[in-house]
Order: C-alpha cells, then sequence, then structure tokens
C-alpha cells in the first residue's frame, strides 16, 4: 500500500512539473516572438527590450534543458540518458541560469539608470544604444561563471546531492575532483557573489521607488490630490521590473530553504522534485509579468487569439 501511494505522488509530482515546463515554455516563446517582431519591425527600441527577449530566450532552454533532466530523475532506474548527454545538460543547464540572474540583475540597473533625471550623477551612465546593454550583460555573465568554475559537470542520479540548490551532481561522474579546501572556498565566493548581484538589484529597487514615489507626490501637487495621474510607459515598465525582482528574491530564498532541507530529508524523491519545481518558478512566471503589465503584447496575443479564431 504504501509503495503504491509513493508511486502516485510521484506520478502526481511529474504531472505538476511538466505543467510548470509547459506553461513556461509557451510563456516564453511568447514574449521572445514579441520582441522579435518588435525588433524587426519598431526602430525605436529600449535598452531592455533586448535584454528581455534575450531572457526569455534564456528561460526557454533552462526550462527545456530542466525538462531533460527531470525525466531521468523521474524513471524508477534512473540513468534514461547516457552519461555524456546528462553533462552536456548539466552544463548548458547552469551557463543559462547564470545568464538569467546576470540579466534580471541588468534589468533592474538600467530601469534605474532610465528612471534617473538628468541632473542626477547616473545619468551619464545611462546606455545610449541596445549594443552597449548587451556589451553589459556579456560583462555580468562573465563575472557569474568566473565565480563557477568549481562546478564539476556531471549526470543525474537517484543518489545524488545538490550543489547550492542548482542541479544535482554525482560524485561518480566528476571530471575536476577538489579538495575540501577549495569546494569549500569556491563555494563562499559564490555565496558572495550572489550577496552582490542581489544587492545590486536591492539598491537599483529602492532607488526606482524612490524615484516613482516622488513622481507621484510631485503630480499630486501639481493637479491636486482628486486625480490619479495616468502611468508613463517608462512607469509601468519599472512597475513590471520591482515586481520581477520581487519573484526573483523569493524563489531565490525558497530555493536556498528546499535546499538546505534536503538534508534533512536523506535526498528525499520529493523533496528533491519540490526543489526542482521552486528552481523553475521564476523561468515560468517572469514572462507572465512582463506579458500581463506591457501593453503592447497584450494587443499582440489579442490579434493572435483574433487571427485563430478566424480560421
Amino acid at each position: 500500500m504504501r509503495k503504491k501511494h509513493m508511486v502516485h505522488g510521484v506520478i502526481n509530482l511529474r504531472s505538476t512539473f511538466y505543467s510548470e515546463v509547459g506553461i513556461g515554455i509557451l510563456a516564453n516563446t511568447i514574449l521572445f516572438l514579441f520582441h522579435v517582431i518588435k525588433f524587426l519591425c519598431d526602430k525605436r527600441l529600449k535598452n531592455t527590450d533586448c535584454i528581455i527577449g534575450l531572457l526569455a530566450l534564456t528561460h526557454v532552454l533552462m526550462l527545456l534543458t530542466m525538462g531533460f533532466i527531470a525525466a531521468d530523475i523521474f524513471t524508477s532506474q534512473g540513468g534514461l540518458w547516457g552519461d555524456v548527454t546528462c553533462k552536456s545538460f548539466a552544463y548548458l543547464y547552469k551557463l543559462m541560469r547564470g545568464l538569467s540572474i546576470s540579466a534580471t540583475c541588468l534589468l533592474s540597473v538600467l530601469q534605474a539608470l532610465t528612471l534617473s533625471p538628468r541632473s542626477s550623477p547616473l545619468a551619464k551612465f545611462k546606455p545610449k544604444a541596445p549594443q552597449d546593454s548587451m556589451r553589459s550583460l556579456l560583462f555580468l555573465w562573465v563575472f557569474y561563471m568566473s565565480f563557477s568554475a568549481h562546478f564539476s559537470i556531471s549526470a543525474v542520479d537517484n543518489s545524488t546531492g545538490t550543489s547550492q540548490g542548482l542541479i544535482f551532481l554525482s560524485d561518480s561522474c566528476t571530471i575536476l575532483p577538489m579538495s575540501y579546501f577549495l569546494r569549500h572556498l569556491f563555494t563562499i565566493l559564490g555565496a558572495l557573489r550572489d550577496v552582490f548581484l542581489i544587492g545590486l538589484m536591492a539598491l537599483s529597487s529602492g532607488y526606482m521607488v524612490t524615484l516613482l514615489h516622488r513622481h507621484k507626490r510631485q503630480c499630486q501637487h501639481l493637479h491636486g490630490t482628486s486625480l490619479s495621474p495616468k502611468a508613463s510607459p517608462e512607469q509601468r515598465a519599472t512597475r513590471a521590473i520591482l515586481v520581477l525582482l520581487g519573484i526573483f528574491v523569493l524563489m531565490y530564498c525558497l530555493d536556498c530553504i528546499v535546499s538546505s532541507s534536503r538534508t534533512m530529508w536523506n535526498n528525499d524523491l520529493v523533496c528533491r522534485s519540490v526543489q526542482i519545481m521552486v528552481s523553475n518558478g521564476y523561468a515560468t512566471i517572469s514572462p507572465l509579468v512582463f506579458i500581463c503589465t506591457a501593453r503592447q503584447s497584450v494587443a499582440f496575443l489579442k490579434c493572435l487569439w483574433g487571427k485563430d479564431s478566424q480560421r
């Protein structure tokens, strides 16, 4: 009876996971296509448009990769894919996750620079073209991945441990074995890296909230308290990014909590599955935030829905 309940539990977890992955892939694909069409048709691109489009594409690859990895975990025997294939999946997932965190951090900084007034000292750091934003993203990604060189590329199986709640690693497939001291040194450096990036997001978020509050007070002073000033496109984008940052921090904290509790549950399959779903939560929710808050993307979806209904 207990084994039967366990099998049903695994089936439910697998269904929930693949539903999450399916929703995330669909939403990110729509967001990516919207920015591709905007790039081809609109010459007035914002500095954040390329970053958002790249973030959507990154999340599509992340979710696809984690889907293949989870297929190995949810099988009864494990080892669904060969060692080389699993190592490739693990490496690709690590690259895409680093790019996702870097792009999110850069989005918050770029939007804070966009909102900053001309008299602010930060105004001189505003990127003049989308190419400048892409260069900044490349630099930030290299910075992030330079602290992740200690991660060994390995396959996934049912007896694995975890590293920072990102991916399950197997000692039997380790390519670069490291000493106890070096392993903990790189773990500390990785934690400091995450603290730095999250701190940068927090500073830019606080700065944006201050600017929005100041603008609201100025509008109320000019137009009176009875009028509610209409939000500008920059303000709507800022609020979307603030919501995005809140979701990122929430999912990051939940990921750390679930990752820490795995040792208490002896790497239970349920706990591992919950950790995978939490670590993919940001990639699934983030495109929905952009789609729901951008008027152009909503119009784009209505246009697609109208064409499908006419057929």
